[in-house]
């Protein structure tokens, strides 16, 4: 208790003021990757949502809602440049907060700068089209904004993928309510600080900390909200969707994944290991889109892995702060529910093929080894279900037609690699797999500007890009009979 006494306290943002929860109560958030106290967080409910979405709407209807694109995109701007002279202090808040490495922090922070950057660009540039109806008539339409907005924020890129929805939410012209993960809520109430410095209306950018099941679900089901963005699990989405259903709001979903690296003989093998230790050890595996299956043609599966388990004894684990290649999972729970997948995985008939277990030099903290699982069947769990961990799934496939439909033998479609020296069979099965985005002889290729999302469980709807935009618009057409 001495320790919670000493940590700092945060408010609720609202209207551009700092409050206490209506409640009082508060909650605490650790650091994992020493399990203690980070931070004292108001614990926002019901009713702190109701006075957010309320001051979104007033600044919709007034200050924020009567202001030119062209000064929109100047804010915007603004608001990339001043993440930018922050960046230092945003990426310690996120490694501290979230366990991640500093180094993925800074790269994730100057990301978040650049969705501010990029959709500035776009703010005075959202417009409709003229339809050519004939002689007597004019017909065009025009992209308004959807209104206010509600972003409900992961804890696995909480900055970052708030930055991804919120920057082009207000570019269209919309307010936003944010409600952060609880476990990692800090980075979202910086950012609020800093847009509220550098002149953002009161009520445009309201943050609501708290739980999922009290703030969340009064967010999603709320009836002034006009859209809602989430990502997170496909559990939650679905109860987010029921709740939007209620009131037919429009909803974009961005949940989970179980993405597959197909690796042909003619590939190279160096490359192949380098993209897939990236992509399952970036932010510790917990990402939606992280490369978790490797379909490896049956001629070159020895050397590959060996290639790929050497790889994995490099890797460096430590505390985020110290700059290693893996840090911690972001909570006990994390901790639990990844050691369970791998407990199943071996109960199931897969071989451990290097890893699995807490590293022997780390006592304390949610630490767990980059795990390699041999001899695994495209039905087990381990094959079937996201483990959001460093965990990596083999399996062998004896043609093209065997790696597109183990590959596509998934509930989710979010992200695909595909590893072969041969063109034309990389483009034919970019064609094949279900997928979102695919990747070829690389992985995690492209930035802010690359449309993102998925099919299937996957979720709907696209983030990034210019697609995003359309989330954040809805279209009205005007039709004009003209006097001869």
């Amino acid at each position: 208790m001495d320790e919670q006494q000493k940590v700092a306290t945060h408010k609720l943002f609202i209207n551009g003021d700092w409050q206490s929860a209506s409640s009082e109560q508060t909650f605490f958030t650790h650091n994992p990757a020493t399990e203690t106290v980070l931070a004292e967080v108001a614990r926002g409910d019901m009713a702190d949502v109701e006075q957010a979405v309320v001051a979104a709407r007033h600044a919709l209807e007034g200050a924020w809602g009567r202001l030119k694109p062209k000064d929109r995109s100047r804010l915007l701007y603004a608001a990339s440049r001043v993440i930018l002279e922050h960046a230092e202090e945003l990426a310690l808040l996120e490694t501290l907060d979230s366990g991640k490495p500093l180094p993925q922090a800074r790269k994730e922070v100057v990301s978040t700068a650049r969705y501010f950057e990029y959709y500035a660009g776009a703010a005075d540039k959202i417009h409709g089209e003229q339809i050519p109806l004939g002689p007597g008539f004019v017909n065009f339409t025009i992209r308004e904004p959807m209104g206010v907005t509600a972003h409900i924020v992961p804890w696995n890129k909480p900055l970052n993928i708030l930055a991804r929805s919120l920057a082009p939410a207000l570019a269209a012209g919309n307010t936003a309510v944010i409600k952060p993960s609880e476990l990692t809520p800090l980075t979202a109430l910086k950012l609020a600080e800093l847009l509220a410095g550098m002149g953002f209306p009161a009520g445009v950018v309201n943050v609501v900390t708290g739980y999922g099941e009290e703030a969340g679900a009064a967010l999603a089901g709320h009836t002034d909200i006009d859209h809602i963005t989430f990502t997170g699990s496909a559990a939650t989405g679905r109860a987010v969707m029921k709740a939007a259903a209620e009131h037919i709001k429009p909803v974009v979903l961005e949940l989970g994944g179980k993405s597959p690296l197909l690796v042909f003989a003619d590939a190279d093998l160096d490359v192949v290991v380098r993209e897939a230790v990236k992509g399952i050890i970036t932010n510790c595996g917990q990402m939606c889109s992280a490369g978790s299956r490797i379909l490896v043609e049956t001629a070159v599966k020895a050397p590959f892995l060996e290639k790929l388990t050497a790889a994995m004894q490099q890797i460096v684990i430590g505390p985020g702060v110290d700059s290693p290649d893996l840090g911690p999972l972001v909570s006990d729970i994390q901790y639990g529910r990844v050691a369970n997948h791998i407990d199943i995985a071996t109960s199931e008939g897969a071989h451990i093929l290097y890893g699995g277990g807490r590293p022997p030099h780390l006592a304390r903290g949610y630490f767990i080894e980059p795990t390699i699982f041999d001899n695994v069947l495209p039905d087990m769990y381990i094959a079937q279900q996201e483990v959001f961990g460093p965990v990596l799934a083999a399996i062998t496939f004896q043609d093209e037609a065997e790696a597109v439909r183990i590959a596509n033998k998934v509930p989710y479609g979010l992200v695909a690699g595909i590893f072969t020296n041969n063109i034309n069979r990389a483009l034919r099965l970019a064609t094949r797999l279900q997928a979102g985005q695919v990747f070829i002889n690389d992985f995690y290729t492209g930035d802010e500007e690359t449309p993102f999302g998925g099919y299937g469980q996957s979720g709907f709807g696209r983030e990034k890009g210019l697609a995003a935009l359309h989330n954040y618009t809805q279209i009205k057409n005007v039709a004009i009979r003209v006097r001869a």
